[in-house]
């Protein structure tokens, strides 16, 4: 199986599956003589991890990272970081009832018809149980922007027809401490009771819901992304695209811009000082594929579940007419764990591309 790879210099490969004994990642490309701070990689798994509320999922599992490899008293050797991630409870009698099923709308059907074979436990490598071993990636990369006073801050800013008004991120600390003081992970106080009443109450139906995720960058350094193939952009849209359940990317002002002319939608350049920046950020801190120096923002749309607790309509192996039940410990809704996720990604990202943008720099 290709495709199990993600970033050029700074490039994580995940393994494992949702019902195997381990995920895990290995890190290639980390920098050497990093702090790395276990105890803030495991808080980063915390927030990600099943069980943590009653409108998430309720396997328990402590996703305790054990890291086997590239690190010597506290600190990255620039050897490849290997980070082990035990899989403690997993049921896979939850699973029996769709050996030979097919769930709508998820990759059971595309996974056999491809390889001829597939985990029918939890989806295997399909499940969204392999995005722990990229927020174990995720935190070692925020470790190193950290380092360079790169800040990341996401936050659910909407959950069905919910959405919360437009934040002030002039300070991310103070939004992630209100971000974290609920179970939505929404940074508007009033916006988060909202949306765990709805998510509370689709559960309580048996149904799913979608949402979606805003995320901010501060401080990102002018010249990040390569104006051709491997845009900024298109690379944090790859990103999220590949995190589960995830069905739309948009940046800046997104799909609102095609309805903007240009003289409202252009950014003004103005230089304060030594500082240049614009009046605007419609661009979201992006141009011709490349950082600005600007807040890169973008948000990121999450589909409902697809494994409800419903009776539906499928077919089997054999092409046969059937139905499916859902059984088994499932989300409600994805966005509150999946922040961390968005994070995590969106760090690789710009770790990825702060060090060619480094290396294109030391060749000058």
């Amino acid at each position: 199986m290709a495709g199990n790879s993600f970033g050029h210099l700074f490039k994580i490969s995940t393994f494992g599956e949702s019902h195997g004994k381990a995920i895990g990642v290995i890190i290639d490309g980390c920098p050497p003589n990093i702090e790395i701070d276990e105890e803030f990689i495991q808080s980063e798994l915390d927030k990600r991890k099943p069980g943590q509320s009653k409108i998430t999922t309720q396997r328990k599992e402590s996703d305790v990272a054990q890291i086997l490899s590239g690190v010597f008293e506290g600190k990255s050797t620039g050897t490849p970081i290997a980070i082990l991630i035990p899989n403690k409870d997993q049921r896979s009698k939850d699973y029996s009832h769709i050996a030979d099923k097919y769930r709508p709308s998820h990759a059971d059907y595309t996974y056999q018809q491809k390889y001829g074979i597939r985990d029918f436990r939890g989806g295997g490598r399909s499940s969204a149980r392999e995005t722990a071993a990229r927020v174990a990636a995720g935190a070692v990369a925020k470790l190193f922007l950290k380092k360079h006073g790169i800040a990341i801050f996401a936050h659910v800013s909407a959950v069905g027809t919910i959405e919360s008004p437009n934040l002030d991120h002039s300070d991310l600390d103070a939004l992630l401490a209100l971000r974290e003081e609920n179970i939505a992970r929404c940074a508007d106080p009033a916006t988060a009771n909202e949306m765990i009443e709805l998510i509370d109450s689709v559960r309580k139906d048996g149904d799913t819901i979608g949402g979606k995720i805003a995320t901010v960058v501060r401080n990102v350094p002018v010249g990040l992304g390569e104006p051709v193939f491997d845009k900024l952009h298109a690379d944090l849209a790859k990103a999220m695209m590949s995190i589960n359940a995830v069905h739309g990317f948009e940046y800046g002002s997104g799909f609102s811009g095609s309805a903007m002319r240009g003289s409202e939608h252009n950014d003004i350049f103005i230089k304060e000082g030594d500082k240049v920046s614009t009046r605007t950020n419609f661009s979201g801190g992006i141009q011709g594929g490349i950082s600005n120096g600007m807040d890169i923002t973008f948000r990121t749309a999450f589909k409902p579940v697809a494994t409800i607790m419903r009776d539906q309509d499928t077919i089997n192996e054999a092409g046969e007419n059937t139905s499916i039940s859902g059984k088994g410990r499932h989300d409600p809704c994805v966005v509150s764990r999946a922040v961390i996720i968005v994070e995590a990604m969106t760090a690789l990202v710009l770790a990825d591309h702060f060090l060619r943008f480094r290396a294109y720099k030391n060749e000058q």
